[in-house]
């Protein structure tokens, strides 16, 4: 901030070229560590620690804010605090931002607010856009697969989409292996290039790697960004005395106690060594880990603080 409270980024966000990587074989290159929305910036969240770990995060070269239509809670918050953003700050840095959405969970009652009609990925695209105040966003992916649409629907909805000009690129998340084969030829045969495939990649969960999915994507020159790579904070030192009354575990469904067991807890203490010798944490070691598999682009973090950041990035320094 400058004396008047204005927002003017670091003048050397940009110094370190080696943060940069390509993704795929497209004109896009992304920082290896891109910021996600899905917790921490919702209505329930303080907006200013919002501010403050998104001004932290461009300041350092984090260009790419990772969103979904249903981020919050509540639904849709996440992206009218990115809306916030962009009128209070980051306006005049539309142009340096690589800003992603996403549909395909449920967003609003009703048969059309769900899965991968074309109805549904381009009111949720409209809406996204009217609470993120944007004109479009940079990269719009297929949230998961819709096991009744056909492909070809959802599928020719994204290139519409591009054709459009809602959205520069589109993305896959979530699909198994042998619909992605078919999304990556179908949007490739249509000039609408599959530019990266979203998918949960971390220490204790490697099915991506184990499924083939991301030896397609580096066959065919799709990016790949890992979410959850620090498992919702189980391969940091956050749980390694029990659950503290002010963690994901202990305020959220979505990480349920159940997922902290013995054999969890021995392989974080695992990594809690191997960094040891290095001077490193035990996240360190964990995102270290995802961005050394041949074929990864970025690893996509959550923030509850600036400190929490300023951690997560040191896994790509030297």
């Amino acid at each position: 901030m400058d004396l008047k409270g204005i927002y003017l980024a670091d003048a050397h966000r940009y110094d370190d070229t080696s943060f940069f990587v390509r993704c795929g074989r497209s004109g896009i290159l992304l920082p290896k560590v891109s910021l996600g929305f899905w917790h921490n910036f919702g209505g329930i969240d303080p907006y200013e620690r919002s501010r403050a770990i998104t001004h932290f995060a461009f300041d350092h070269g984090i260009t790419h804010f990772d969103l979904a239509n249903n981020y919050g809670p509540p639904y849709g918050s996440a992206e009218e605090t990115m809306g916030r953003l962009m009128d209070d700050d980051f306006r005049p840095y539309r142009d340096e931002l690589f800003i992603s959405s996403k549909a395909g969970y449920d967003m609003w009652p009703g048969p059309y607010g769900n899965w991968g009609s074309r109805k549904y990925l381009m009111a949720s695209l409209d809406q996204s856009l009217r609470r993120m105040h944007l004109d479009y966003v940079d990269l719009f992916y297929s949230h998961r697969l819709d096991a009744v649409t056909p492909l070809e629907e959802t599928l020719q909805a994204l290139v519409d989409i591009v054709r459009s000009g809602k959205a520069l690129y589109v993305g896959i998340s979530n699909w198994p292996l042998e619909q992605l084969r078919v999304g990556e030829k179908y949007l490739r045969e249509h000039d609408v290039p599959l530019l990266i495939y979203q998918g949960r990649l971390n220490y204790i969960d490697r099915k991506p790697m184990d499924t083939g999915i991301l030896d397609f994507c580096r066959e065919q020159g799709v990016g790949f960004i890992a979410f959850s790579p620090l498992a919702q904070g189980l391969l940091t030192d956050r749980y390694l005395n029990g659950i503290p009354s002010d963690s994901r575990m202990a305020r959220s469904k979505c990480l349920p106690a159940e997922r902290l067991t013995p054999q969890l807890l021995d392989t974080v203490m695992q990594l809690q060594e191997e960094g040891r010798k290095e001077n490193r944490s035990i996240s360190e070691v964990a995102l270290r880990w995802v961005l050394a598999q041949e074929g990864v682009t970025s690893v996509l973090v959550g923030a509850s603080s600036v400190e929490q950041l300023r951690t997560n990035l040191l896994c790509a320094m030297p």
